[in-house]
């Protein structure tokens, strides 16, 4: 197995892409030891010293790692569990594990809001390991969750108000405010 690694506009943050499929659907987004108790490969990453999250993409893994931490030391401890795991037969999140639907329709503006996000912003900031998850549509207020790389990234807040905001605000008069929310 040969594992490639991406850098992404976060320091703090690499994308390991192992050649195959991690998630058949949908992202995963760990940023506990606590929280990852449903993920075998999560748990098997913060097991290493200095991770302190893990996010899982259709075919990438994206690793956070503590400020004092070096990328140097740490890469091919991360490269050896990531090869590890895949080799073990292992899945990457337990069954039974995913979240469900809220089963609530959209209104059109919410529907509008969500298409735009999932065709143009979400292949994008999962090109840098990351991604970044509708919460919200209130007086003119879009509300999203950033996550993997993109949580904690220096460039983030830029993304959100000079990319998303004005994307969103030119195709969707009601948008008047992108806010980041946990």
């Amino acid at each position: 197995m040969f594992i490639q690694t991406e850098t992404t506009p976060n320091p703090a943050t690499l994308k390991f892409l192992p050649g195959c499929e991690v998630m058949k659907q949908g992202t995963a987004n760990f940023t506990s030891e606590e929280t990852a108790k449903r993920s075998p490969l999560a748990l098997r990453l913060f097991a290493i010293g200095g991770v302190t999250g893990v996010f899982l993409g259709t075919d990438f893994v994206t690793v956070t790692k503590a400020a004092e931490q070096d990328w140097a030391a740490m890469k091919p401890v991360i490269l050896g569990a990531i090869m590890e795991h895949f080799t073990s037969g292992q899945p990457v999140v337990e069954a039974g594990g995913e979240e469900a639907a809220s089963g609530e329709v959209d209104d059109e503006t919410t529907a509008q809001i969500k298409d735009l996000l999932d065709t143009r912003v979400r292949p994008a900031v999962a090109q840098d390991g990351g991604d970044i998850i509708f919460r919200g549509f209130k007086n003119g207020i879009v509300y999203l969750h950033m996550q993997g790389a993109c949580s904690g990234c220096p460039s983030s807040t830029a993304t959100l108000k000079h990319g998303i905001e004005n994307m969103l605000r030119y195709y969707i008069p009601q948008v008047m405010e992108v806010r980041a929310v946990d």
